[in-house]
C-alpha cells in the first residue's frame, strides 16, 4: 500500500470502531454506559494484536492492547463465537469492566477480532457498585474467567449464571451485555467487508509497521537521558499509606525504559493495579505525544519497555483488591510519568491535573446508581487550567 492507501485504511478502521461505540451506547440501557460513556471498542488482528481503536476510555484500550493476545491465543475459534471475561489478572482492568470478544472467521480462517469493554454499574460483591473498600478481589464482585458466552451460535448461559445471580440488577446487566455483543457484530461485518476487497492480514502487518514508526519517532523526539519522578497516594482507603509511585525513565534514541522499581508493595486496600492497567497508563501518556493521525495500533508502543516489580502496588498478585487501582492509581501513574517527561519536554508537558476520580455510588440489594464527577484540568503552555464547577 502507498501512503494514501495506508491512511485510508487506518481511517476506515477507526470509523468501524466509532460505529461500534455508537451502537453500544445507543443500545445499552444503563446510564453508566449510555450517559457516562464508560465503554470502549477496538479491533484486533488474528494474533490478538490491537490494530484500531476509537477515542473512548484510555485505560480500557491500553489494557486490551497489552493483554488481549494472552486471552485469545490458543483458543479454537469458530464463527459467531462470543467470549466474555472481566478477570483483572487475565486481560481485564477491574471487575466492573466486562469485555466481550467476537472472532472474525471466514471459510475457517481466523482474520481478527472485534471487542467491546464496558463498565457495568454492578457485578456483585459486598458493596453496591462493586467499588467498595475491600481487601480481596472476590469481595469486590464476581470474577468471570475467559469463557464462551456463545459457542458456534448457541448461547452458553451457564457461563453467566453466578454473575447474574449475584448482580444487583441482572436484567440491566444482560441488556448491556447484549448491546456489547451487537457492537461486536457490527465490527465483525465491517471487517468481513474489508476482507472481501483484499486480504486483511497483509494490510494489518503493513499498518503495524507504520504505527511503530510513529511510536519510535515520538520517543526519538525526547532528549536522551534519565529522568526520575515520584508521587504518592495518601492512603489505600484503609489507613495504609502514604503509598509511593516511583519512576525512572530512561530515553535512548527511539527506545524508552519505564522503570517503576521502588514503588510501594501491594496494599490491603483496593488501589492496587494489575500490570495491564499500569501499562495502559504509560501507553496513554506516550500516545498523547504522537500526532493525531497516528494509526491506533499496538505497534506504536513497541519502543516502550516496562519494568514493574511483581507484588508491588503497580503489579499486584492475583487476589488483590483492584477496584480503585483502575480509577485512582492509574491517574496518579499518568501524573508521575508526566512529571518525569516535563524535565525533558518542559514546553509540551502540562502541570499535574486532579489526579483522582470522583465516583458517587449508592444502591440497595436490587439497584445501583453510579456517577462520575469531573475534575480539574492542569495549566499548560497554550491554555490555562480549568476547574469543573464555578467557585460561586
Amino acid at each position: 500500500m502507498n501512503a494514501i492507501e495506508m491512511s485510508l485504511l487506518a481511517r476506515r478502521l477507526d470509523a468501524i470502531c466509532g460505529e461500534m461505540g455508537a451502537i453500544l451506547r445507543r443500545s445499552a440501557i444503563s446510564p453508566n454506559i449510555r450517559d457516562r460513556g464508560d465503554y470502549s471498542c477496538a479491533l484486533f488482528d488474528g494474533q490478538g494484536e490491537l490494530v484500531a481503536q476509537a477515542a473512548h476510555i484510555p485505560v480500557h484500550l491500553g489494557s486490551m492492547a497489552f493483554a488481549m493476545a494472552q486471552v485469545v491465543r490458543h483458543v479454537d475459534w469458530a464463527e459467531v463465537d462470543v467470549m466474555l471475561f472481566n478477570d483483572p489478572f487475565l486481560g481485564g482492568t477491574h471487575l466492573p469492566d466486562i469485555t466481550v470478544v467476537m472472532p472474525v472467521v471466514e471459510a475457517g480462517q481466523l482474520l481478527g477480532f472485534a471487542a467491546s469493554r464496558a463498565h457495568h454499574a454492578d457485578v456483585g460483591g459486598k458493596s453496591p457498585g462493586s467499588m467498595g473498600l475491600h481487601c480481596q478481589l472476590e469481595d469486590e464482585g464476581v470474577v468471570i474467567s475467559p469463557g464462551f458466552w456463545w459457542r458456534k451460535g448457541v448461547e452458553q448461559r451457564q457461563h453467566l449464571q453466578e454473575f447474574l445471580q449475584r448482580a444487583r440488577n441482572p436484567q440491566e446487566r444482560m441488556a448491556d451485555l447484549s448491546a456489547q455483543r451487537a457492537a461486536c457484530m457490527a465490527g465483525l461485518r465491517r471487517l468481513l467487508a474489508l476482507q472481501s476487497e483484499s486480504p486483511l492480514a497483509e494490510r494489518f502487518a503493513q499498518l503495524m509497521l507504520v504505527s511503530e514508526r510513529y511510536g519510535r519517532n515520538a520517543v526519538a523526539a525526547i532528549p536522551d537521558g534519565v529522568y526520575a519522578y515520584a508521587d504518592w497516594l495518601e492512603d489505600d482507603g484503609l489507613g495504609n499509606g502514604p503509598l509511593a509511585i516511583c519512576l525512572r525513565l530512561e530515553i535512548s534514541g527511539d527506545e524508552a525504559i519505564i522503570d517503576f522499581t521502588g514503588s510501594s508493595a501491594q496494599t490491603d486496600g483496593p488501589v492496587n493495579c494489575s500490570l495491564a492497567v499500569t501499562a495502559a497508563s504509560v501507553f496513554y501518556v506516550f500516545r498523547c505525544l504522537m500526532p493525531a493521525e497516528t494509526p491506533q495500533s499496538a505497534a506504536v508502543f513497541r519502543p516502550l519497555h516496562l519494568k514493574v516489580e511483581e507484588g508491588s502496588m503497580l503489579h499486584a498478585r492475583r487476589g488483590a483488591a483492584v477496584a480503585g487501582g483502575n480509577v485512582e492509581t492509574s491517574q496518579r501513574i499518568v501524573d508521575v510519568l508526566l512529571g518525569a517527561l516535563a524535565q525533558a519536554l518542559p514546553q509540551r508537558i502540562p502541570a499535574a491535573s486532579q489526579g483522582t476520580m470522583n465516583n458517587v455510588i449508592f444502591g440497595s440489594k436490587n439497584w445501583v446508581y453510579y456517577e462520575t464527577l469531573g475534575g480539574g484540568m492542569a495549566h499548560r503552555r497554550h491554555a490555562t487550567g480549568r476547574v469543573p464547577f464555578s467557585a460561586t
